[in-house]
């Protein structure tokens, strides 16, 4: 199961966060955790360098993209290749969303086009989709009619 999506910013504060089959208890944890572990780790990342953590069954597939951190948490069949394949899928996307390697402002501006690619990627803790084209026609975004 695919336990979380957390994306924050360069100073730690989150962005976006989907939790899936984490008790609301220990969510706190997980958030301080993760940001903690990127603000030890990613000092100095390139773009889309990955970074892995394990312990026990949970494997965490961490990198920066732009001004944000993306970290994805997973277990039993979302092992550390699995969790690479995610975040390259969402990464991918939030580029093209923003057109670039995002700054905390522009990654804020796509913010509602980001969180509907998450759900298409993610859904209830299984990875649902991963092809960028079929996300993409998923999602698009119609103005409304004008009456």
């Amino acid at each position: 199961m695919l336990l979380a999506v957390l994306i924050a910013n360069s100073v730690g504060n989150i962005l976006v966060e989907r939790f899936h089959g984490v008790p609301a208890e220990e969510r706190l944890h997980w958030r301080s955790f993760l940001v903690k572990l990127g603000a030890d780790n990613l000092k100095g990342a390139k773009n889309e360098e990955l970074y892995v953590a394990s312990h026990k069954s949970v494997y965490v597939v961490y990198t920066v993209l732009g001004d944000v951190a993306v970290y994805v948490v997973g277990k039993d069949e979302y092992d550390e290749l699995a969790l690479a394949e995610v975040i390259f899928v969402i990464t991918s996307l939030i580029k093209d969303a923003c057109g670039k390697a995002p700054t905390e402002r522009l990654f804020l501006d796509k913010y509602g086009k980001i969180c509907l690619c998450l759900d298409e990627i993610v859904w209830m803790g299984i990875l649902e989709n991963t092809e960028k084209d079929r996300i993409k026609r998923l999602v698009r975004l119609k103005p409304p009619n004008e009456f």
